[in-house]
């Protein structure tokens, strides 16, 4: 009998390359590592590159933690031509001329934006509006007004400008869609435009200069040398060491008590056994006892197990 291949449980920081979607980036990940669960924390679009967190096994679960850090990109805005997508990929709608402008008019522009503000996602789009995605509406002829969303625009920096292009720089919440901030800038300054190059630089505690090229994780014989903890992506939530006894408790669903209380009623809390990580719990003010949330039994199997090696 064929012996069975241990399951993968942790996340990849991916250099995602140009053209293609995060979903063929995760399909090529999981047919590599012969692992079935396998996600992301965070779509990029076919054009742009740069960070993409692939969650892998028990990972999965706790992508809903990632996928709202804060995000860096660098991009470039073609001003003078707007497209039906806002980036590069879309068919051209409009064309203007660009105003002469020099980089202290652009940079008071950029200040304006900064801070929390609506905003209107582009028309093609992955989020849903009445059961489809905006791009299926827009690639039917379709015109749909989706509802703005609030997001923040931490930082806005104008890196260099060679007319007609602005290459920039932004540090943004999780949503943000760095096309319409391409479209909206350019009305701003009293044209219009679109995205030719994006580059997502950080998700999170992820940097691009530590992200793995997709090609090179593909080809490595040794892989698993990429491979990050499960809980590698948890590092702004709070820390709470369990007793073995608590453990079998969280194991079996029961209530976690006599452990330092939760800062606020249904915080979250990272459980960790013998210093090593084994899911999430949450705290309920009212029991004044932590909730097994996320559990993952194998994960605490492997804890139990290198503890008992140890001398």
């Amino acid at each position: 009998m064929a012996k069975r291949q241990a399951r993968v449980h942790g996340l990849f920081v991916i250099d995602k390359p140009s053209g293609i979607t995060s979903h063929d980036v995760v399909d090529a990940i999981r047919r590599r590592i012969h692992e079935r669960q396998v996600g992301h924390a965070g779509t990029l679009d076919p054009l742009a590159t740069g960070v993409l967190v692939v969650v892998v096994g028990a990972a999965t679960r706790l992508a809903e933690f990632m996928v709202g850090h804060p995000k860096t990109y660098r991009f470039t805005v073609r001003l003078g031509v707007q497209t039906d997508t806002d980036d590069a990929t879309g068919q051209v709608v409009e064309e203007r001329p660009v105003p002469s402008l020099s980089p202290e008019a652009i940079v008071r522009v950029l200040t304006t934006f900064e801070g929390t503000q609506e905003q209107i996602p582009p028309r093609y789009a992955a989020i849903r509006h009445q059961g489809k995605r905006l791009y299926e509406w827009a690639r039917e002829g379709v015109t749909v007004d989706p509802p703005p969303r609030t997001v923040t625009i931490y930082r806005l920096t104008l890196l260099k400008w060679e007319p007609p292009e602005l290459h920039l720089e932004v540090t943004c919440s999780a949503g943000t869609y760095v096309r319409a901030l391409a479209r909206d800038l350019a009305q701003a300054l009293g044209t219009v435009g679109h995205v030719t190059a994006l580059r997502r630089m950080a998700s999170g505690p992820f940097r691009v200069e530590d992200a793995v090229p997709l090609t090179e994780l593909l080809k490595a014989s040794d892989w698993r040398r990429y491979l990050h903890p499960p809980d590698a992506g948890l590092v702004d939530i709070k820390i709470v060491d369990l007793t073995p006894e608590h453990a079998q408790a969280m194991l079996h669903g029961r209530l976690l008590h006599g452990l330092p209380p939760g800062d606020d009623d249904q915080a979250w809390a990272r459980a960790y056994l013998h210093g090593h990580f084994i899911g999430m719990i949450q705290w309920d003010a009212q029991q004044h006892a932590w909730r097994p949330r996320k559990v993952f039994p194998a994960l605490i199997t492997q804890a139990i197990t290198r503890a008992m090696s140890q001398p």
